[in-house]
């Protein structure tokens, strides 16, 4: 009998740890700025489907309106369904930032990995660009590109990409210098393969979880920072559906005795930039470990 138990105490020891549940590995606020976000971005891109009223469309008699079973949020001082415009505006609030991000991440892989892989008198100058980018607030350049283009989504869509480039590259730069002294590098150098072809196959995907921590994370900004040029009339243009316009709308009802608009659409604002810090903090650390 001691010889069985015996076995079977090794048996049992030799068994691999279970693992955690997958919800319990990533952890209860990263699932829940997950769910968040699916929700919100989910709503933007379905909006004809899930909104039930035209945002653009007016009905005097039912301006400023408290949330009812007709109009669940209210309506704002046109008569217009709050419902309907955050749902709306999701789409406008959400798209300017990701086109941000996007674009800013391209160009500062082009300049990071060109500033590590190079290096010498290409990484001082292209150093320095940055440097000198990276002290001017990103909300000078959305005003001067819209002092000379106008004001609208799309230059403050330019202006913020110039601005949030420098962070980029930084990051980017950082990450690719750390793989650059890696073994497999020297490896593929030996092989004979050319350096656009390592740095294409080899260097970019292994810093690809640092891209998308470093983008995640920057994304909340871009949010916050497209939202206050809506809210300041230079961004989205009404009568357009924006997260930011309607704060500015709002405020004005709040005036008049109907806080509900200024309301939901600060806390849709604060709910994605929370979700979005959470969820990048959550990248960040897993890079880092």
């Amino acid at each position: 009998m001691s010889g069985v138990a015996t076995s079977m105490d090794q048996s049992s020891s030799d068994r691999p740890p279970r693992r955690a549940p997958w919800w319990r590995r990533v952890g209860i606020a990263p699932l829940c700025a997950i769910v968040i976000l699916a929700v919100m971005i989910l709503a933007a891109v379905f909006a004809p489907l899930v909104a039930p009223y035209n945002p653009n469309s007016p009905d005097l008699l039912a301006a400023l309106q408290g949330p009812s079973a007709a109009h669940p949020l209210g309506t704002d001082a046109l008569g217009r369904d709050t419902l309907s415009r955050l749902i709306y505006g999701g789409r406008t609030t959400l798209l300017g930032p990701i086109v941000v991000i996007l674009l800013s991440t391209v160009l500062g892989l082009l300049l990071g990995v060109a500033a590590a892989w190079r290096g010498g008198s290409i990484d001082t100058v292209i150093s320095r660009i940055v440097d000198v980018l990276f002290s001017i607030p990103g909300i000078v350049f959305a005003l001067v590109t819209v002092a000379i283009l106008g004001a609208g989504l799309g230059s403050v869509v330019i202006g913020l990409t110039i601005a949030y480039t420098p962070y980029a590259a930084r990051v980017i730069r950082g990450g690719a210098l750390r793989e650059r002294r890696m073994p497999y590098i020297s490896a593929a150098w030996i092989q004979g393969r050319s350096g656009s072809t390592i740095a294409r196959r080899h260097l970019v995907p292994n810093i690809r979880p640092l891209i998308l921590a470093q983008a995640v994370a920057a994304l909340g900004f871009a949010v916050i920072d497209l939202a206050s040029m809506s809210f300041l009339g230079l961004g989205v243009q009404p009568p357009t559906p924006d997260w930011g316009l309607m704060v500015k709308s709002g405020l004005d009802s709040a005036v008049r005795g109907q806080p509900t608009e200024v309301i939901v659409a600060s806390v849709a604002i604060a709910l994605f930039v929370g979700a979005v810090t959470v969820l990048g903090d959550r990248l960040s650390t897993g890079v880092n470990k």
